[in-house]
């Protein structure tokens, strides 16, 4: 019988050893590992990648304040929005905690005081900005008007081989692909850096690319700022899958062999 238990504990050695050595021999290179491996000090300037300005679409959330010298004036179009259905009309209660915007409708138009229906989608902030400050203008309402407008559901989707898949929200609705990675906690040693996806949606067509992070072209690519409502997909490596393959093989037989010694064991403990 102790020739028995030795020859079932020697097997179980056998297979967790095995297993170590999987895991262990899943290295990830350096060379791959590495952000913009072997650039040297260097001053790029980047004719492409500037900060896109922001353009509406369906279903994104503004937030549009009007000024001007007559305070009194702009209270009406100042007053709080309550976003209730998609048609972006005011009133018919609230999203989230209290917040208040013009939601873009599915046909891309919002609800403004006064002015009515606008057509918003396809605009950019700047756009939108003089064609309402025109419309005050022309029918008389104010004089010389400010318009601010802010995209307030401006977001990223990180998923993929990143420490903490997330959506990442951005208040300044500025944010380069390198600090979307940093706010999903980085990239896993197992993540596959030249070639992350990204996945941007623009009139009706989605538009998909594929980005080298060991690569110095990103600095000057014009998808090195992010748009709201991109999806970065960080695929795994060979070694992730390799890792995950050789598990799977061998975890069956590491079980199998405990399963038999606890079965040993209870018949010699009886």
């Amino acid at each position: 019988m102790d020739k028995i238990l030795k020859d079932l504990f020697l097997q179980l050695r056998f297979y967790i050893l095995l297993l170590f050595i999987a895991f262990s021999t899943a290295c990830v290179n350096t060379k791959n590992a590495a952000y913009f491996y072997g650039i040297n000090d260097t001053t790029i300037r980047s004719a492409y990648a500037k900060v896109p300005e922001p353009v509406i679409y369906q279903n994104d959330i503004l937030t549009i304040t009007v000024s001007s010298p007559n305070p009194e004036a702009d209270l009406i179009f100042n007053a709080p929005n309550l976003l209730g259905t998609a048609s972006g009309s005011s009133g018919g209660g609230t999203i989230g905690s209290q917040t208040s915007g013009y939601l873009v409708n599915p046909e891309g138009n919002i609800q403004f005081p006064i002015l009515g229906n606008i057509k918003v989608s396809g605009l950019t902030k700047n756009q939108l900005k003089d064609r309402i400050r025109e419309e005050l203008i022309n029918k008389k309402l104010l004089v010389d008007p400010v318009i601010s407008i802010r995209i307030i559901n401006f977001r990223v989707t990180v998923m993929g081989e990143v420490k903490n898949p997330t959506v990442v929200s951005v208040p300044s609705e500025k944010l380069s692909l390198l600090e979307a990675l940093g706010m999903a906690g980085d990239l896993t040693p197992f993540a596959r850096r030249e070639n992350i996806l990204l996945i941007r949606e623009e009139n009706d067509q989605k538009i998909i690319r594929r980005i080298n992070l060991n690569s110095m072209d990103l600095l000057n690519s014009q998808y090195y700022y992010l748009k709201s409502n991109d999806v970065v997909y960080v695929e795994p490596n060979a070694a992730r899958l390799g890792s995950a393959e050789r598990s799977m093989q061998l975890w069956p037989m590491v079980l199998s062999s405990i399963s038999v010694v606890a079965i040993v064991v209870g018949l010699i403990l009886r």
